[in-house]
């Protein structure tokens, strides 16, 4: 049987249900249709591995001729690398010809000259419809309007996505307290992510045994192996070190705090780039600054103990390096040894001490003052929500305490704070009346910066050694923002070769706030040597610490754009290089 009389006889068994079937629209997104003066380029994508995907033109947009399908008329059809021109009076077909078709990552794409479908900018537009079977799933009618082959710009708008997956540097973690003693799991550990869509693991390092001396090298080792692990299995670490994890608060004196962190200070800086961030610890039992025998006990605290609190603190801010932040258990302690007003929004991320200090609840909504987390909620609630716009926010639950600890007031609170981290094993009786109460699976989509696409606009075509002038809409549905460094660049990928080019697209995401939609507007310039070609557009967001592992940049939470091989978010546009 030849293709065009499969395809005929394959139309025909299934043209009464295309007639008749109302569309569905749940597998295709990112519909779009871009042109040249000579070509035409339609692509969308679509869900699954269907064995065809179709594109239905309606040159004249008139749905009382050519073939009836989703209130267009259709003059042509693809299906797969085939173009056919309608023959009139029913399912009736002939094949023009073969067009230039790919099927890949989830997007097809088809080009064919403008003349193959008798178009020459009159009458200027099209209605097209998309369809990808099996199963048979069809788009809403789309009209294309031809640029007459010049470079304007032409708008996709992209389809958010409520999905669960893991992203760096936010959302759910799972916590170690024995991090010295207890090796992680390489298999463990990206089973986290690949099955929870967990990307942060706690590392709780005790160095009890080193209160009267140097830490030892061989604990050294199993803190460069520890961490070697998380990198190896595409995770950060939420870092903290301790003396004890008895309320005898058994821990070490100024001095030797200061003497550990020198030893500390190489391995913090050589492993930064899986250190989401360093928890201040040291001082009493768990590292939580209550019990203690060296810096006022039991909050007793007198002025010498809150200098050599202060010394602590400012010694790792001094060993971590810059783009790394530290926090400190309560609101009191950074109101108390730094400022008692919040970070100014013009001094984020400046690397000063103020802009590098966040915060950690380790009780969160356990009682009405988060067992002593607050001292009085009138003045650092809202001290709390200005700071935690612009430096890190997490912690743990520790205890059930309805209704404070349901899920009216923890979304309340989560969203208020800008929580970026939230412990997945702590309590479980937390945990489990959220998800009784429903909000958990909100709680865990929202933590953190959640960046969605909602429209761009681009050129379809562009000169070697010219202006790319891009247009590219995010809004960030999470709760918080990134707070560590984030790149940003466009990523124009040959359609023939798959060669990658990058341009920087200058944009702090950091800077994209909570709940804030922002526009990037530039104006890139084409290097003068690229090839000239297809090039599809691609969003990165990159770690700028490990910009090559693709586990470590942002995934957008649209439909049809990710690439999990590449870490390259589709903007489902081509651009054609001159």
């Amino acid at each position: 049987m030849s293709k065009l009389t499969r395809v005929l006889t394959l139309m025909a068994f299934t043209s009464a249900a295309v007639l008749t079937a109302p569309p569905a629209h749940a597998a295709i997104t990112g519909q779009s249709a871009t042109n040249t003066a000579t070509t035409v380029t339609y692509q969308f994508a679509h869900t699954g591995a269907p064995a065809y995907a179709r594109t239905y033109i309606d040159t004249d947009r008139d749905p009382a001729t050519g073939f009836p399908q989703a209130g267009a008329g259709a003059d042509y059809l693809l299906e797969n690398a085939g173009l056919y021109r309608h023959n009139g009076g029913g399912w009736s077909w002939t094949l023009v010809g073969p067009v230039t078709y790919s099927d890949a990552g989830g997007t097809a794409r088809w080009t064919l000259n403008r003349t193959d479908i008798g178009e020459t900018a009159t009458p200027n537009d099209a209605d097209l419809v998309f369809q990808v079977e099996a199963p048979l799933e069809t788009s809403a009618r789309y009209t294309h309007t031809y640029s007459g082959g010049g470079g304007s710009g032409r708008t996709v708008t992209y389809t958010p996505t409520t999905d669960a997956f893991a992203n760096p540097e936010r959302g759910l973690y799972h916590h170690t307290g024995d991090c010295d003693k207890n090796d992680f799991s390489l298999a463990t550990l990206r089973s986290y992510r690949a099955d929870q869509h967990i990307s942060l693991v706690m590392c709780v390092f005790y160095l009890a045994e080193f209160r009267n001396g140097p830490i030892s090298q061989a604990a050294l080792t199993q803190l460069q192996q520890q961490l070697d692990t998380v990198r190896a299995a595409g995770l950060k670490t939420i870092l903290r070190f301790a003396y004890t994890a008895d309320p005898d608060g058994a821990d070490a004196p100024k001095d030797r705090v200061l003497a550990h962190l020198d030893q500390l200070a190489p391995y913090l800086g050589g492993n930064a780039d899986v250190i989401y961030l360093m928890q201040a610890g040291f001082i009493g039992a768990w590292g939580e600054w209550y019990y203690t025998q060296n810096f006022g006990n039991a909050g007793t605290v007198t002025a010498a103990d809150w200098a050599n609190r202060k010394a602590v603190v400012d010694k790792i801010l001094g060993v971590l390096p810059r783009d790394r932040m530290v926090q400190l258990r309560t609101p009191k302690f950074k109101r108390t040894m730094y400022a008692t007003s919040p970070l100014p929004p013009g001094q984020a991320y400046d690397g000063s001490p103020l802009a590098r200090l966040g915060h950690h609840n380790d009780c969160f909504l356990a009682s009405p003052d988060d067992f002593g987390t607050y001292e009085n909620i009138a003045v650092e609630y809202p001290y709390l929500q200005a700071e935690t716009a612009h430096v890190v926010m997490g912690g743990e639950t520790c205890a059930p305490n309805p209704p404070r600890s349901d899920c009216p007031t923890a979304r309340d609170e989560l969203t208020r704070f800008h929580w970026s981290y939230l412990n997945t094993d702590y309590h479980t009786g937390v945990l489990a009346g959220w998800n009784t109460g429903g909000c958990l699976p909100e709680i865990t989509r929202s933590l953190g910066y959640r960046f969605a696409l909602t429209s761009g606009t681009y050129p379809t075509t562009a000169p070697r050694g010219g202006a790319l002038p891009v247009t590219v809409t995010i809004r960030n549905d999470g709760w918080a923002a990134p707070v560590n460094p984030r790149g940003a660049e466009l990523v124009l990928r040959n359609t023939t070769t798959s060669a990658v080019h990058r341009l920087p697209l200058s944009a702090d995401p950091r800077r994209w706030q909570a709940g804030d939609t922002t526009t990037l507007t530039r104006t890139l310039t084409l290097p003068a040597t690229l090839p000239p070609g297809g090039y599809e557009l691609l969003l990165n967001l990159p770690d700028p610490r490990l910009p090559a592992r693709a586990e470590y940049a942002v995934r957008l939470a649209n439909q049809g754009t990710w690439e999990s091989a590449t870490g390259l978010n589709k903007l489902l546009h081509t651009v054609t290089v001159t």
